[in-house]
């Protein structure tokens, strides 16, 4: 049985916490993995990754288990017990210590990889360990198209409602101007703008500057068979 292909898109608007205190090897790490997600930080120390999980957010956690001064899955232990931050993770080792195993598998480890750890067998695990959430995002995005729409009373508007919402980014920001959605849908400036101040009336659009508008999905309504 062949496993399906992965779409490594969709790791696109994710954020990586990468923990690796081989120079080198985090830094040739990083250079493949920027390319196909949404920012990666990556650190060789505990420490430092103390402070990204403070200030940033952070979808998954790659780290490795054996570093200079701590281990990785003490890392994950801290963040799980400590400060009760549940995230998820993939361990990294050039050993095959059942300890280590065992200890991953206590904590929930999404999965251990074996170093030398191949690229392709990284991306892999960082689309399954975040499918859930992909599914669970696009969930959310069918959902709030359902009720925008119901919104609504022109449907020439429809196609904006999901051209609006398919390009929202992870702060719900729509950087988009009429025209460059005219462009992309066919529809008049008139019902653009119609539809813009619908929206905005509603509080469900609110324009932030030029080409910048906030979409708030608190504001949706209901649909009726909700």
């Amino acid at each position: 049985m062949t496993m399906n292909k992965r779409n490594f898109e969709l790791l696109g608007s994710f954020t990586i916490l990468y923990i690796e205190d081989e120079a080198d090897l985090l830094k040739h790490t990083t250079s493949v993995l920027e390319d196909f997600v949404k920012k990666i930080y990556p650190v060789q120390t505990i420490e430092e990754a103390l402070e990204i999980i403070k200030t940033e957010k952070i979808d998954v956690i790659v780290a490795d288990i054996h570093l200079k001064y701590s281990n990785g899955l003490d890392f994950l232990r801290t963040l799980k017990h400590d400060l009760e931050i549940e995230l998820p993770s993939i361990v990294t080792t050039a050993f095959t210590d059942t300890e280590y195993l065992l200890d991953a598998i206590k904590l929930h480890v999404d999965n251990y990889l074996i170093k030398p750890v191949n690229i392709k067998e990284l991306l892999n695990s960082l689309h399954d360990v975040l499918l859930p959430k992909i599914q669970a995002k696009e969930i959310v995005r069918s959902y709030n198209i359902i009720k925008t729409i119901s919104a609504v009373t022109d449907s020439k508007q429809v196609e904006i409602i999901r051209f609006i919402i398919k390009n929202l980014d992870n702060d719900n920001m729509l950087n988009y101007s009429y025209s460059e959605i005219m462009e992309q849908v066919d529809v008049s400036k008139p019902t653009v703008i119609k539809l813009f101040k619908q929206l905005g009336d509603q509080g469900i659009l609110t324009k932030i500057q030029n080409k910048k508008y906030l979409f708030d999905e608190t504001q949706l309504p209901l649909p009726e068979n909700a």
